[in-house]
């Protein structure tokens, strides 16, 4: 799969799923993407680097979502 495909497969799968989350594990990313984890990493990893996808980690649980969506994002953007 080329970059491009696989971006724009995540931007969609994550857009219809913004409603109800905003925060996704990378195997939800792999499922989204119908790639292995190990194949998906590469892609993922670039769009991470790209701005694509932004990572955010608790500390015991790493998620990936879309930058600027959120509750958290909205808490940063505070004044």
């Amino acid at each position: 799969m080329e970059y491009e495909e696989a971006k724009q497969k995540i931007v969609d799968g994550l857009t219809k799923k913004l409603k109800t989350k905003s925060k996704f594990y990378f195997n939800d990313l792999a499922k989204i993407l119908e790639m292995k984890p190990r194949e998906a990493k590469k892609l993922i990893n670039k769009m991470v680097v790209d701005g694509v996808l932004e990572y955010w980690s608790s500390g015991s649980t790493s998620m990936y979502g879309m930058p600027g969506t959120g509750k958290q994002a909205a808490a940063e953007h505070e004044d």
